[in-house]
């Protein structure tokens, strides 16, 4: 979801804060900006805010322009932590904010003249704040820039929805008189900033049901949001059977799809031996962290890789050997399992009640707007998306109770009236 405030490049972005800090202090204090600032040179640069539409084109003036920017901010903060400045003025949150934005995108060194040298960060030279920790606008400090693909972009939220996906009861009653489909009703609402990944919500949506006694007994997602180890823990700490498509082995041979992946090896946990498709056993048994996630890495002799004829559809290693990386046996056995059975037409049919979030998706989309945020910062936009939910479930059970059929897709008035005529 955007956020409610505009998009910003970097140049834009310190622009912006200088302004926004300048404007919060002429507010406070408008006497002792005066005395310390040419105020007729602010208000020509900062008298109107910072758009790319009145930016200049050349590179030379544009990379000018955001040392310029560097420069007023610098000054700016010099001043307000001056022994002649308030202390007070120093808390103001636009000011705190400036403080953090020439720390994330800009450098001031000195040369070998010993006089001051300020400089925008270039992100290969000097290194710049990865994107969850770096501020996107001064007027929203929780939104953040993320992508999705080669071609969506966005800088705001993101929401994650659950409801209730129950059969409907029996179509056609005793009497001959069609019955209602009981409404799904939405049970939980996540809210995150654009950059937190789905698998990373998995756990505390099934905690935030927990804790009201609305853990379902399934729960079906999307491929964003399983693990193999979310399957595990969610059915040891919940009793919830996390149903999703797992993502495919993303190793060289799998993708190739000629190869011998993880699949062609048989895992002896007990014995703490492996397999290869040519019959031969591993020699070592490595427990490892990776990253922080236990594996194990099994590890087969050179006297047997390198004579072998299929060595090229196995390894292309420099040792001339395979390696293979196995997660801990209860998430090897689940992982193997699940990928084998999602590609089987029973999964695929169970697992296409997932579809009807979409349509919820698209109610809130329509009828609330949630795809647009109405307010800045992270806990109004979630407060907002709970009361969106509300009002969707209020909806359907109203529709429910008095025996309004919701209509499953939009149609317009004449196509109404053509179906009634």
């Amino acid at each position: 979801m955007i956020s409610a405030v505009r998009d910003l490049n970097r140049l834009e972005l310190a622009g912006e804060s200088v302004r926004a800090a300048a404007e919060a202090v002429i507010a406070a204090a408008p006497g002792w900006f005066a005395s310390a600032f040419d105020v007729a040179g602010w208000s020509a640069r900062y008298g109107r805010r910072i758009g790319s539409w009145r930016l200049p084109t050349a590179e030379t003036k544009h990379a000018q322009l955001a040392v310029d920017y560097g420069t007023d901010g610098f000054a700016l903060l010099e001043a307000l932590y001056s022994a002649a400045a308030p202390q007070w003025l120093r808390q103001l949150p636009a000011v705190q904010v400036l403080r953090e934005v020439l720390l994330q995108n800009y450098l001031r060194t000195v040369d070998e003249h010993g006089k001051q040298v300020i400089r925008r960060r270039d992100a290969e030279r000097d290194g710049i704040p990865p994107v969850p920790r770096r501020i996107s606008s001064p007027y929203d400090l929780d939104a953040r820039w993320a992508a999705k693909g080669d071609d969506l972009f966005w800088n705001g939220y993101k929401v994650h929805i659950s409801e209730t996906c129950d059969g409907p009861p029996e179509p056609v009653a005793g009497d001959g008189t069609r019955r209602l489909e009981r409404p799904n009703i939405i049970t939980n609402v996540a809210t995150t900033d654009a950059t937190v990944p789905d698998a990373a919500v998995t756990a505390s949506v099934h905690t935030m049901l927990a804790e009201r006694g609305l853990t379902p007994a399934e729960h079906f997602v999307d491929s964003g949001y399983p693990s193999a180890a979310l399957v595990v823990s969610s059915k040891a700490e919940h009793g919830i059977e996390l149903v999703a498509p797992l993502l495919a082995d993303n190793s060289a041979q799998a993708r190739a799809g000629t190869g011998f992946d993880r699949s062609a090896f048989t895992i002896d946990f007990d014995t703490q031996r492996a397999v290869c498709p040519q019959g031969r056993t591993s020699t070592t048994w490595n427990p490892v962290s990776q990253k922080g996630t236990a594996a194990l890495v099994v590890s087969f002799a050179v006297s047997d890789c390198r004579p072998c004829p299929v060595r090229s559809s196995c390894t292309n290693s420099k040792a001339a050997r395979r390696q293979v990386t196995v997660p801990p046996r209860e998430i090897h056995e689940v992982q193997q399992s699940a990928r084998a059975s999602q590609k089987t037409e029973q999964w695929q049919a169970r697992y296409a009640v997932r579809a009807g979030v979409e349509g919820t998706i698209h109610q809130a989309v329509e009828v609330t707007g949630i795809r647009r945020a109405r307010y800045r910062g992270l806990d109004k936009t979630r407060l907002d998306h709970v009361l969106s939910v509300t009002a969707l479930n209020l909806i359907r059970l109203d529709a429910y109770w008095n025996g309004h059929v919701l209509d499953r897709t939009r149609a317009s008035h004449l196509t109404r009236l053509g179906l009634a005529a």
